[in-house]
């Protein structure tokens, strides 16, 4: 017998809640956000503010953005803005969520949401008192496939789930020296920035880690280049996630049950197809919708705007505990490889 899949649990890209966003920073992954919201759905960015008026005129003019601001001050006070999506180099992402927080604008942060568990942990209080809602940008978790898995999991269909593999390498070269992610000083290392889908990815699918260990290599600078985590999660489900930037890995993530397993055949980072394996069977769910890479950050703002509508101040999938726990499990892993922390607390 055919195995018969859930639904995917997304919102509507077009039809449903319109939020009017404010761009903070506007780098590589802003361009792609607000280029997938403009072609995929109903959702419009008004304004971006840079402390640079040439970079955000630019912008603006790229997508058709009908306000440039060459300060974030005067972007977070712009009454055409509801929410900011703060897409700034991430050890500067604190400070700019607890300005926009502070003007009583939602607020979505690009993960990581900070650069350790205590500034997470701070921007979530200050969306807390403010009644705003916070979110971090784990948009992975809102791709129809994912909402899919989270179906399989929530319904035990996989059984008890026992093991999850996940890995996210992607190289860069440290004889760039404009290359941030070699560099100490502005959040660089593999852990930050690849390791936040993969360390999520574990949490996803096993629950928060009772124990882990980690293994790696740091580079001259003290950032962290590649690294080995195995986890142990309540109930004894245990995960092991690779993550670097030396090398490029096909993020085949895997998540084995008693019953069944899933075994993703595209990058889970993605928007991604998978198989459930169950003994010899095997059946294939195929992404449906045909957008590619980065384009699936719609989904992320669609659900956003949905939450705002309902009334909500927290993600009902990828909390603010959620992102407290996976800044700790980065946190851990760095102080395993005697990463340096960083303090890029706001004053």
């Amino acid at each position: 017998m055919t195995f018969v899949f859930p639904e995917p649990e997304v919102e509507p890209l077009r039809g449903g809640p319109v939020l009017r966003w404010g761009v903070i920073g506007p780098g590589e992954i802003a361009n792609d956000f607000t280029s997938t919201l403009h072609a995929n759905s109903d959702q419009r960015v008004v304004a971006v503010g840079s402390r640079s008026a040439e970079r955000a005129a630019a912008f603006a003019a790229r997508h058709g953005v009908p306000a440039a601001h060459d300060s974030y001050e005067a972007l977070v006070a712009d009454p055409a803005v509801d929410i900011v999506y703060v897409a700034s180099p991430h050890p500067q992402h604190l400070e700019h969520a607890l300005l926009a927080i502070a003007a009583g604008k939602h607020v979505l942060v690009e993960k990581p949401m900070t650069t350790s568990g205590a500034d997470t942990r701070r921007l979530a209080a200050a969306a807390r008192e403010a009644g705003v809602l916070a979110m971090e940008a784990m948009w992975t978790r809102y791709l129809p496939g994912t909402t899919v898995v989270a179906r399989l999991l929530a319904d035990g269909t996989l059984g008890d789930v026992r093991l999850a593999t996940v890995d996210v390498g992607w190289p860069h070269d440290p004889a760039d020296p404009g290359d941030r992610m070699f560099d100490p000083a502005v959040g660089g290392g593999a852990l930050l920035d690849a390791g936040v889908y993969s360390h999520w990815f574990a949490r996803f699918a096993t629950g928060a880690p009772v124990t882990s260990r980690t293994t790696g290599a740091v580079s001259d600078r003290g950032v962290d280049l590649q690294s080995v985590t195995v986890s142990r999660a309540t109930g004894g489900a245990q995960a092991v996630v690779t993550t670097s930037i030396t090398a490029w890995t096909p993020g085949l993530a895997m998540i084995a049950g008693s019953a069944a397993t899933v075994r993703y055949t595209d990058h889970f980072v993605f928007p991604a197809s998978f198989a459930v394996h169950r003994g010899a069977d095997a059946d294939r769910w195929s992404e449906p919708t045909g957008l590619r890479g980065r384009q699936g950050l719609v989904w992320q703002a669609a659900a956003l705007a949905r939450y705002v509508a309902d009334g909500r101040t927290d993600s009902p999938v990828h909390s603010l505990d959620d992102a407290i726990g996976v800044a700790e499990a980065l946190d851990a892993a760095r102080a395993a490889l005697d990463v340096p922390q960083q303090d890029t607390s706001a004053p």
